[in-house]
């Protein structure tokens, strides 16, 4: 049976719920960041993670490596395969995790990845150990709800969100039970395609903006722009539509190419981006 939820049984104490009221109260949308954990090796995957905050990330999405991120572009597919190469793995991921909330308890943590190693690491003991290293949610790329309800239900025992995913092509048959399994926010993917194909296109912002209002009447939750976000004015355009902005291939793409500083210039750039869009 496919579990439903009343938006008084919607999360409030909890760090993603705290972001998001802060952000309401300063009139602006979050920076949600993702990085690979481990990439492009441990020591400088930690170090950037640290720094992320004081740059402006309000929410940070750490993906774990896989060897087949089907919804991942070159970029994600190729920082996954660093990580792997260089010895990453889903217990490391969390030792990550443990490290980071030794000096910040603050700054949500959410997971993203796929099914597959969460299967193997076994996943009653994979969300116990993610719910005491210190995660706040979870995105899981190819767990529809159809098979998720009992996955949903163990994760909010742990205070752990569920974060669903909506495509452009989501029927919206499916919407009700889809984000009755949703927790923290709703990531609304702007286009069809993978990450890091192609730009967000705000020429269509106005169609984008009246499918977040859509989401918006089936749950209260915040909506998250991703895919697409790749420099300020990309940033700025989504933080107008919505809640909050995912920016991800473009600062693995920075950090590949140029290191942590300039991963950490780019976070900044996005975030006043972010700050500024509604002012």
């Amino acid at each position: 049976m496919i579990p439903t939820v009343s938006d008084t049984e919607i999360q409030t104490d909890s760090r993603l719920a705290r972001c998001f009221e802060r952000c309401r109260a300063q009139q602006r949308g979050a920076l949600v960041t993702y990085v690979m954990a481990g990439d492009p090796d441990l020591d400088t995957s930690r170090a950037l993670l640290e720094q992320l905050p004081a740059a402006g990330a309000d929410i940070i999405e750490l993906g774990m490596p896989f060897s087949d991120p089907m919804a991942d572009g070159v970029a994600i597919q190729r920082a996954g395969q660093r990580a792997l190469k260089g010895g990453q793995t889903l217990a490391r991921t969390l030792d990550l995790v443990r490290d980071f909330r030794r000096q910040d308890d603050r700054t949500p943590l959410v997971l993203m990845g796929y099914l597959n190693p969460l299967v193997r690491y076994g996943e009653r003991r994979f969300l116990e150990a993610a719910a005491e290293a210190g995660i706040d949610g979870l995105i899981l790329v190819d767990l529809p709800y159809e098979h998720g309800a009992t996955l949903t239900a163990q994760a909010r025992d742990l205070g752990l969100a569920r974060i669903p995913l909506v495509a452009p092509t989501t029927p919206g048959e499916r919407l009700p039970a889809l984000l009755a399994q949703g927790d923290g926010f709703v990531y609304r993917i702007a286009f069809n395609g993978v990450t890091g194909s192609r730009a967000l296109d705000l020429d269509h912002a106005d169609a984008l903006e009246r499918q977040v209002i859509a989401l918006r009447r089936h749950r209260a939750l915040p909506v998250a722009i991703g895919f697409g976000v790749r420099d300020a004015g990309s940033a700025s355009g989504a933080a107008r539509i919505a809640d909050a902005v995912v920016v991800g291939s473009a600062l693995v793409e920075r950090l590949a190419d140029e290191g942590v500083d300039a991963a950490l210039a780019l976070t900044r750039e996005l975030a006043k981006a972010v700050r500024e869009a509604r002012s």
